[in-house]
């Protein structure tokens, strides 16, 4: 009898642990309808086509645009919606002539990302005016304008982008076009561009709970701010080579800011506006691009999945709670720019459909389509 009670322990025993490593692997699978990766992507996709451009002042189209269309080119392609690559792709063609003129100036960080897009599609399409577009969007930011003043002069005697300010935003903004730039042409120099500027502000914004001020006058810990450092790295680390001498400090970083997150994950399974402030109230746009980060790296074997899988399940899952009828992501802080004042943060509007938040929901479900 006693055998008999062991041995069936011991498949109990087996049986568990067989089943413990299967949910491991599972987080991203089985989602509810109305959390369904492939159908949320859709559903955003279309609604971002029927959607007006956002533009940047006189600066041509918005990042936050950029960065939706981006998303959801990504989304078509790991769907093979061919039909949605199409339709994406001819918003894009106006820009070669009748709206030309929304074509963003190569003057500024939030305007040289647009390049990530045209080299995006040339990936895709193989047509050389969108290589011949794009391109340049990722040389300028390294080619120091005749007019630059002694900050910008500065930063380009030391290797880095002229468009350097330590502003955390940064770093998605010059990581996304320059990884893009490397993929189209194979130049180990827009990937040893990119690390450089991450060890960077790696050294000079992230503290030790892993987290990151807005800039270094402004002491808050802003969550979008604080996404942005998260896709960043983890755009980085998706494409840079194994062998590239600043991949383990970037990963070090990526890992410190990842584990320090999940102590500030709030009742919703998101985050805060202001990440260590209770009071504050959830933000969607950066929780999404936290969840991207947690989700990529999960994938990739960067993070435990036993840790990590059930907090990124859970912000999707949350994330997707706050996508309204019309397929917009609430509770969205507009546009901010730095100011050294926490009552800033805690005031800025709330909004839905904003591009900086339909943009990671994007990102989120094409990451977790990908096997």
């Amino acid at each position: 009898m006693r055998k008999n009670f062991y041995f069936i322990y011991v498949l109990f025993a087996i049986a568990f642990l067989v089943t413990g490593s299967a949910t491991a692997q599972n987080y991203f699978d089985n989602f509810p309808v109305k959390a369904d990766p492939k159908i949320v992507g859709e559903k955003l996709s279309k609604h971002f086509l029927d959607s007006k451009h956002q533009l940047y002042f006189d600066r041509g189209i918005h990042y936050a645009e950029v960065c939706t269309w981006y998303g959801a080119l990504r989304f078509a392609e790991l769907t093979q919606n061919k039909e949605l690559i199409k339709n994406l792709r001819n918003r894009f063609e106006l820009l070669f002539h009748i709206e030309k003129n929304l074509l963003p100036p190569p003057i500024h960080v939030d305007q040289n990302m647009f390049g990530c897009l045209p080299l995006r599609l040339y990936s895709i399409t193989k047509d050389e005016r969108y290589r011949e577009l794009g391109l340049p969007y990722a040389d300028t930011q390294w080619t120091l304008p005749a007019n630059a003043n002694e900050e910008e002069r500065s930063w380009d005697k030391k290797g880095h982008s002229w468009q350097t300010r330590l502003w955390i935003d940064d770093m998605y903004m010059i990581t996304i076009v320059q990884s893009e730039a490397y993929k189209v042409t194979g130049d180990t120099k827009y990937m040893n561009r990119a690390a450089a500027e991450m060890v960077l502000y790696l050294d000079e914004l992230q503290h030790p709970n892993g987290l990151f001020y807005h800039a270094p006058d402004v002491p808050y810990y802003w969550g979008r701010g604080d996404g942005w450092m998260a896709v960043g790295m983890t755009e980085l680390l998706f494409n840079l080579p194994q062998n590239d001498p600043n991949r383990e400090r970037i990963m070090k970083g990526y890992v410190l800011m990842m584990n320090n997150l999940k102590k500030y994950v709030n009742r919703d399974g998101l985050w805060n506006q202001l990440i260590d402030t209770p009071e504050s109230w959830t933000e969607t746009s950066g929780s999404a691009m936290f969840a991207y980060a947690m989700i990529v790296g999960v994938k990739n074997g960067w993070l435990n999945a036993e840790e990590f899988g059930p907090v990124a399940r859970r912000a999707w899952l949350s994330l997707c709670n706050y996508i309204d009828d019309n397929n917009d992501l609430t509770e969205v802080c507009i546009g901010t720019g730095k100011k050294n004042s926490k009552q800033y943060y805690l005031d800025r509007p709330r909004i839905a459909g904003d591009y900086h938040g339909q943009a990671p929901i994007l990102w989120c479900a094409y990451a977790l389509l990908n096997k």
